[in-house]
Formats: structure tokens, C-alpha cells, sequence
């Protein structure tokens, strides 16, 4: 099958900085992609390959199978929402969902009908003759994602579009989003920092570092089963342990991950177990339905999350950690 979006070893250079060094990767049709990274890992500059907005230094890009690179991005069968939307404040919305359709010298009744389905599409009926100044952030989304839908693309792209939403109306649009994509059928590329967002709506997710994928594969495979140390810290929250305490307690010789819900915490007594480790509670902060329990256990750092009312503890309690072995996930040493 064509993948929707295809890297072969591409490399974009800025001088001696490799923004993205020798990825590859296929995205299918209809896929909900995300790629998640810290600033400056190249998520973004892969983004911008695919749009057109930069050229590779290195490598072929292929989109539904047509050659991509040297080409100008009006003539990709992709479109872009961005961060900071770029509406034009002097359009009505109407005329900014319809402006890209103009270009391309579409019949003024035609592209006024399209703009009022997408914007339909999009649940702002009716918003056609408002000007940008007078929307919500929340509605500014909106129009932009209108308006690169109305050129019905075969790849949508976005560029940390919720970024400066508010928390409750973020994950409103991730809801939104995410039903919206699953309508369409069409390919959603999503670049983000935060990680709750790519594991809550993308089909699969690549983590970037250093203008590389460290690992792809579905949300479940990346919170679960990290394969480095850097996955393991920078997708949720964590318990990294070095070689000789993951063998002391039960697990392989390797660096291992440990996620704080899958710990048990309850008062020390007796010799503990493969398994388990006896600490001190040295920090507690509750969370609303979880609380995070912060021990010193031989001199290593751990954090479980527990039910909030499910044990009664205080800073400086000796208490046990207790962990299902296959709970430990072996990792590189990266």
C-alpha cells in the first residue's frame, strides 16, 4: 500500500546543525500521526519537509507516492494549521476560509458554498461575515482549521495548533480534533511538545531527539514499553533504575523503567522481597484523585501514584514499594 507520507534517510542541515539527520519513515493513509519531541528535536523540521516550507539537505520525500522534494508547497496535496493560526485580521472569516480557493481562481459562488460547509464542518455555522478580532481563541482555531480543510488536502498538517488554548479548551479540541479526523478519513500529521496530547489522540507516535526518531509505535507501546532512557523520562512520569538496583529487586541486569502507577505502597515490615524496596517518605503531592508518594529507597529517587485516601501517610513514614516484576521494562543505556 502507498503510505500517505514517506521519508527515506532525510537530512535537512542548517550549517553544522543537523535539524533532522537521516529519518525515515512512512505514515498510512488515514492515519492519525504524531510526532512528539522537546524544542530544537526536529519534529517540527520534518513538518515543514512535508509541507515544502524546506527543502531536504539529503534524502527523498514522497507523498501518496509522487516525489516530493523541489516542489512548492501550493502544488503538494497538503495543507497547514498553525500555531498562531495567520488569519488575516482585515478578511471576514468567510473570506479567510475561502482565501486559499481563491488562488486557485475558484468561482466566487463556489468557494463562498465550500467556506460555509467547512465552517459547518467545524461546528461555527453562520460565522462567515465576523472578522477574526471578534473570535475566541478557541474560535480562531477553529476558522484556521477550516480554512485548510476547505481545500479538501490529502494530508492535514499541524503545527502545535492548541498550544495557546487554555487547559479545559484544549482538551476540548483534542476531542474535537480527533472525531473530526476519524469523519474525514483523511491523514492528520501532528507535531507537539506535550505528551498528553500525542498519546490521547494519535494512532502512532515517533519521539524525536536530536533530529532523530528514538521510537515509533502506537501510545500504548511508547507509555509502556520505553526503549531508553530518554523515552522513558520524557513520555509521562518515570521510575528510571540503574543496573544493580533493578537486580536487586527482582529485575534484569539493565536500566529499567518503573511508571509510578504501578506501584503499591504500604508500611515496611519484615525483609523485603524481590520486588519491593523499604524508603522513606520524604515528599507527598496530592493530585486530586491520585497522589504522588516520593521515597528514598538505597539511595535511589522513587515516585509511586496512588489513590488519594487510599493509604494515610506522612513525610518521614519507613514504608514498602511493591512492583510486578514484569512491571520492570529493560531499556538501552541512552
Amino acid at each position: 500500500m502507498t503510505s500517505a507520507v514517506r521519508f527515506q534517510n532525510v537530512s535537512r542541515h542548517f550549517g553544522a546543525v543537523r535539524a533532522v539527520d537521516n529519518v525515515s519513515l512512512a505514515i498510512a493513509p488515514g492515519e492519525f500521526f504524531a510526532m512528539l519531541g522537546p524544542s530544537g528535536s526536529g519534529k517540527t523540521t520534518c513538518l515543514r519537509l512535508i509541507a515544502g516550507f524546506e527543502q531536504p539537505t539529503a534524502g527523498h520525500i514522497e507523498i501518496f507516492g509522487d516525489t516530493a522534494e523541489g516542489l512548492p508547497p501550493y502544488r503538494r496535496s497538503v495543507n497547514t494549521v498553525f500555531q498562531d493560526y495567520a488569519l488575516f485580521p482585515h478578511m471576514t472569516v468567510g473570506e479567510n476560509v475561502a482565501y486559499g480557493l481563491m488562488i486557485k481562481g475558484v468561482a466566487r459562488a463556489e468557494r463562498e458554498a465550500r467556506a460555509k460547509q467547512a465552517l459547518a464542518l467545524i461546528k461555527l455555522p453562520g460565522f462567515e461575515t465576523r472578522r477574526p478580532g471578534q473570535l475566541s481563541g478557541g474560535q480562531r482555531q477553529r476558522v484556521a482549521l477550516a480554512r485548510a480543510l476547505v481545500n479538501e488536502p490529502k494530508v492535514l498538517l499541524l503545527d502545535e495548533p492548541l498550544g495557546a488554548l487554555d487547559l479545559k479548551l484544549r482538551e476540548q479540541m483534542q476531542e474535537e480534533l480527533r472525531a473530526l479526523q476519524h469523519q474525514l478519513g483523511i491523514t492528520f500529521v501532528f507535531v507537539t511538545h506535550d505528551q498528553g496530547e500525542a498519546l490521547s489522540m494519535a494512532d502512532r507516535v515517533a519521539i524525536f531527539n536530536e533530529g532523530k526518531i528514538v521510537q515509533d509505535g502506537t501510545p500504548a507501546d511508547i507509555y509502556e514499553r520505553p526503549r531508553s532512557r530518554f523515552v522513558a523520562d520524557f513520555v509521562g512520569s518515570s521510575n528510571v533504575m540503574g543496573p544493580d538496583f533493578a537486580q536487586r529487586h527482582g529485575g534484569p541486569a539493565s536500566w529499567v523503567s518503573l511508571r509510578p502507577e504501578a506501584i503499591r505502597v504500604s508500611a515496611a515490615a519484615g525483609i523485603a522481597a524481590p520486588g519491593s524496596a523499604d524508603g522513606q517518605v520524604i515528599g507527598l503531592h496530592y493530585q486530586g484523585a491520585l497522589t504522588r508518594v516520593v521515597i528514598i529507597a538505597e539511595g535511589t529517587r522513587l515516585i509511586a501514584a496512588v489513590p488519594s485516601g487510599s493509604v494515610s501517610l506522612h513525610e518521614g513514614d519507613r514504608v514498602r514499594f511493591t512492583w510486578d516484576r514484569t512491571a520492570l521494562v529493560a531499556m538501552a543505556d541512552e
